[in-house]
């Protein structure tokens, strides 16, 4: 197996390199509106946001900086395929504006962007990104009622581009790249407790003031609950190229389009850890897998299907053909493009086993 990667220096509110219907999912994190750290971006592409600021009116700062965005959402209609999901990470921000301090919901601003154009909400995801804080609240301290709660948690909203995606019958690319049942029950929970925020890894505090945090976990999860093996996943807000990394562990093909060409030169450095990340990642979901069927039997429950690639059960008929693949080798076969090889991932390997 073999999937590709394209990497771009552009605006993703033209993405006229992308054919309609080409993307099968899009997970990415779009910049804040209203979150400080990106006031100087949007005053680029929205340049009334930073006026409104000046004069103090956040209603109107807030809506300018979505419509930069509006134009991102625009795209996607047009490339997501019919059925495709699109996974938005985002957060909701607080701000003190006009000596006024109050939410700016980003999330519900979304909802509404993606629902005038079409898509379908389908339930969305909490995970809780702890902020550097000592003090669990804000405000007037010990003395009610003027405190208010700090803000820890952000979205993943996900979105399906009309009806459910359909496939040939007995499609093997799509039951290779099931989950195990014990993943499901995880990950299609609607809170991740168990992720966490953290630094970008970057070399010097420029890059880090320009990026946000986006742990690995979560597009990985993302792309392996909703594409299969052969699938492109688009990434329109590419930053530190998190989503593409993921996309090369979990088998799938990539594009991510960012602003800031800096980030794309980085990333051929961060490719090289592919392999490693991928024996690591896969050995891990294959040894939680085992851990589960072991203490299913210490409980006294059998599994009743035997995995057809691997020497253990798994709990239902759809799992059967589960099979992981561990990438091989990473090369850049064009300015910004790589190619990953993968073999199967074959249990004993894995296991440091001869």
């Amino acid at each position: 197996m073999e999937t590709t990667h394209h990497l771009h220096a552009g605006d993703a509110r033209d993405l006229s390199t992308v054919d309609d219907d080409a993307v099968d999912l899009v997970v990415t994190s779009p910049p804040y509106p209203m979150v400080e750290m990106w006031d100087d971006l949007f005053a680029e592409l929205a340049p009334a946001s930073a006026d409104y600021l000046d004069a103090g009116k956040g209603d109107a700062a807030f809506e300018a900086m979505h419509g930069a965005l509006d134009a991102v959402w625009d795209e996607l209609a047009r490339v997501l395929r019919p059925g495709g999901i699109a996974c938005i990470n985002v957060g909701d921000a607080t701000r003190t504006v006009d000596g006024r301090f109050r939410v700016y919901p980003n999330h519900a601003r979304i909802v509404e962007a993606f629902d005038r154009r079409g898509f379908e909400a389908l339930p969305d995801v909490l995970w809780h990104k702890p902020a550097n804080s000592a003090a669990k609240f804000m405000g007037s301290g010990m003395v009610p009622p003027n405190a208010y709660v700090t803000l820890e948690h952000e979205y993943v909203l996900v979105f399906r581009n009309g009806a459910r995606r359909s496939f040939e019958s007995g499609a093997d690319r799509r039951y290779e790249a099931a989950y195990f049942w014990e993943e499901r029950n995880a990950w299609f929970t609607d809170v991740w407790t168990e992720v966490r925020g953290r630094l970008q890894e970057l070399p010097d505090d420029d890059l880090r003031d320009r990026a946000g945090a986006f742990p690995f976990e979560i597009p990985y999860r993302l792309v392996n609950m909703y594409s299969v093996y052969g699938d492109t996943v688009l990434d329109p807000f590419w930053g530190t190229g998190t989503t593409t990394l993921a996309a090369m562990v979990a088998g799938r093909d990539s594009m991510g389009y960012e602003l800031d060409a800096t980030f794309l030169d980085r990333f051929a450095d961060r490719a090289t850890t592919v392999p490693e990340l991928s024996r690591s990642v896969v050995g891990r979901r294959l040894d939680e897998h085992r851990s589960f069927v072991e203490q299913r039997r210490a409980d006294g429950d059998g599994l009743d299907y035997d995995a057809t690639h691997y020497e253990f059960p798994v709990m239902t008929s759809q799992e059967q053909d589960i099979r992981f693949y561990v990438a091989d080798d990473v090369a850049e076969t064009d300015e910004r493009t790589y190619s990953v090889s993968y073999e199967p991932a074959e249990e004993m390997e894995l296991n440091g086993e001869e």
